[in-house]
């Protein structure tokens, strides 16, 4: 695609904000004012972040602000080429749904080189806007919006700039609004399109909408004045109507058109051809939508004003307003162009009866979503660049692989599924680019990936587990600082080449691994002093093998602590015996203790009488002694 913009002279960032106040009824707005350091309301009471969700760059301020009226036309973001080929905004935590995208871009000389850049820009991972050297001059002075329609279905919002040769990228400011899904005949035309505004123009008015009117767009459009594109077919005169009566079926489900578009018309005198010249891209297929509204109170019934609407020469349809709504009533009718042949859309209103007259006009190329990565990979992807500490200047934003017409990630390959519904990576080639990190477990997510390279870098830590994928051929973790053991996962994989040479890693070596060399493969393990069990190297210890202990080693232990176990269960049942005899009663029973102790009285008893009777007896043989 060439340059696909709805360009505008007078520039509005407007920007990517959370906004509480936003006017669409869906109640979700950002506006980012790039480049911008505080945040800012601007005349039309548009509130502005201050400049965030960027992935790199720097700002600046345009060379000569005093020419733009707001200060977020003043500042800008620029993507140098140390920042990376590829550059984004990513806007999270954001509803499923369709969203209003609009970026401001401007050069106006900020770096002093009166070089206007040349860049690309992707949506969500589809490209959508192309910028090429030079600009022209009253562009790369005052600035260009465009927009888009776009769906976001993974809860954020990507805005990518991929760098052209060395030139960097800019922006402005950033919109987006959430919108209705069902507008702009999404249900029929489906998810799988963006539309890209090729021109929205207002007829029989002046350019209105946020930024530069207080007129209200609910989807926050705006509309330029139609008189650049607008011509006759001879030299018929064309004229404008007005109205200041309400308009009915404005403002409403699904596509939410302003009353102020119906208000005013362009009209042609006499029986005059209108013509609308729009230069769009081709190969492309074309959403034209046409708005009209009988705001001249003259028109009474039916048959009254009546035209034909022809685009490159072929009759579409016949056009009676009043016959479809009446009077001061909005009517909108659409139609697709299918596989455009030339850069030069023609659109004529032919008056039937009554002169032809139209409100407004947009056309939108139905630009179809690129494939994207597989969300799970992005995942992977994300978190080896931040285990890695992948520098800036390789510009790992945004999608890994999309969009196809870009390059992937610097030293990243891509290529799609089986089903060619995704994208996945398919190689990883980081071989001296300075890495000082180590590889997350979250490489598992990568079940697609062939080779990967990480050699003579300054990596450390263990090899996670789920480095063995079955789909890994080549693997290169050469001159780094990886230690502990090689996983078993890695003997379960397909590898034919495994350099793992000058690292610090020890244990065992899986012999099914080391079995590569001896089936026609390649593997390097030289320069790991820890490393055992193979040929070339030394014997591991009895009980002990990659890192930690062998299977023999955790059965001799496991054996032991049963051994102990039961030693020690036959010490406390001897212990135990023995201190059961020690408390073993012998005592006489208790009428035995009662018999013994009478027996004992009556012993004592017998031979105190006998005493008695030996002393009176003594007494009885004394001799008498006369006095």
């Amino acid at each position: 695609m060439s340059l696909v913009f709805f360009l505008l002279s007078l520039s509005l960032s407007l920007s990517l904000s959370s906004s509480s106040a936003s006017p669409y009824p869906y109640g979700l707005s950002y506006h980012i004012d790039c480049g911008g350091p505080t945040d800012s309301v601007d005349p039309f009471n548009t509130a502005w972040l201050s400049d965030r969700f960027f992935t790199g760059g720097a700002t600046s301020v345009v060379s000569e602000p005093l020419q733009f009226r707001h200060p977020q036309e003043k500042t800008l973001r620029y993507f140098p080429l140390s920042a990376g080929k590829k550059n984004c905004y990513i806007i999270p935590n954001l509803p499923s749904g369709r969203y209003y995208i609009r970026t401001f871009t401007v050069y106006d000389n900020y770096d002093g080189k009166s070089h206007s850049p040349s860049f690309d820009v992707s949506v969500e991972g589809t490209f959508v806007f192309s910028w090429r050297s030079p600009w022209p001059e009253d562009l790369a002075r005052t600035g260009a919006y465009s927009d888009l329609f776009a769906f976001v279905s993974d809860s954020e919002a990507d805005v990518c700039f991929y760098s052209i040769a060395t030139d960097p990228p800019v922006i402005g400011s950033l919109q987006l609004i959430r919108v209705d899904p069902a507008s702009y005949n999404a249900v029929s035309i489906g998810q799988n399109y963006i539309l890209v505004n090729y021109g929205r123009f207002t007829c029989g008015s002046d350019q209105f909408g946020p930024g530069f009117s207080n007129d209200t767009d609910l989807f926050g459009r705006s509309w330029q004045n139609d008189k650049d594109v607008r011509s006759t077919d001879d030299d018929s005169p064309v004229g404008s109507l007005s109205t200041r009566n309400t308009i009915a079926n404005t403002d409403q489900s699904p596509n939410y058109f302003p009353m102020k578009l119906y208000q005013t018309a362009t009209l042609v005198g006499g029986k005059g051809v209108l013509v609308y010249e729009l230069q769009l891209d081709a190969k492309l297929d074309y959403l034209l939508w046409f708005h009209f509204a009988e705001i001249d109170s003259s028109v009474t019934k039916s048959g009254q004003r009546v035209f034909d609407i022809l685009i490159n020469g072929k009759n579409v349809n016949r056009i009676d307003i009043f016959k479809e709504v009446g009077t001061f009533a909005a009517y909108s009718w659409s139609y697709t162009v299918k596989n455009l042949s030339s850069t030069l859309l023609s659109v004529k209103l032919q008056s039937v009866a009554g002169a032809a007259l139209i409100s407004g006009l947009e056309s939108y190329a139905l630009v179809p979503a690129d494939v994207a990565t597989v969300p799970e990979q992005v995942v992977a992807m994300r978190a080896l660049k931040d285990s890695l500490r992948i520098p800036d200047r390789m510009g790992w934003n945004g999608d890994p692989c999309a969009p196809t017409n870009w390059d992937a990630w610097e030293g990243v390959t891509c290529h799609l599924n089986k089903n060619e519904t995704a994208l996945v990576i398919s190689g990883i080639d980081l071989g001296s680019q300075g890495l000082k990190g180590f590889i997350s477990d979250q490489i598992s997510l990568l079940s697609n990936l062939a080779s990967l390279n990480l050699s003579s870098n300054s990596l450390g830590g263990t090899l996670p587990s789920g480095l063995g994928q079955k789909s890994l051929n080549k693997l290169d973790l050469s001159d780094n600082q990886f230690s502990g053991s090689i996983p078993q996962s890695l003997a379960t994989s397909n590898l034919q080449l495994v350099l793992m040479n000058n690292n610090l890693l020890e244990g065992q070596v899986p012999e099914e691994l080391y079995s590569i060399g001896v089936h026609g493969g390649s593997i390097d393990l030289y320069g790991n002093k820890g490393l055992c069990g193979v040929p070339s190297l030394p014997d591991c210890p009895l009980f002990w093998e990659n890192g930690g202990l062998s299977k023999k080693g955790k059965i001799a232990i496991a054996v032991s602590c049963v051994f102990v176990f039961c030693l020690l269960l036959l010490v406390l049942y001897i212990i135990c015996i023995r201190r059961r005899r020690n408390d073993y009663d012998f005592g006489l029973p208790q009428d035995l203790m009662s018999l013994a102790a009478k027996r004992n009285r009556y012993q004592r008893q017998k031979s105190l009488m006998l005493l008695e009777m030996e002393s009176q007896h003594a007494k009885a043989l004394t001799p008498f002694t006369p006095r």
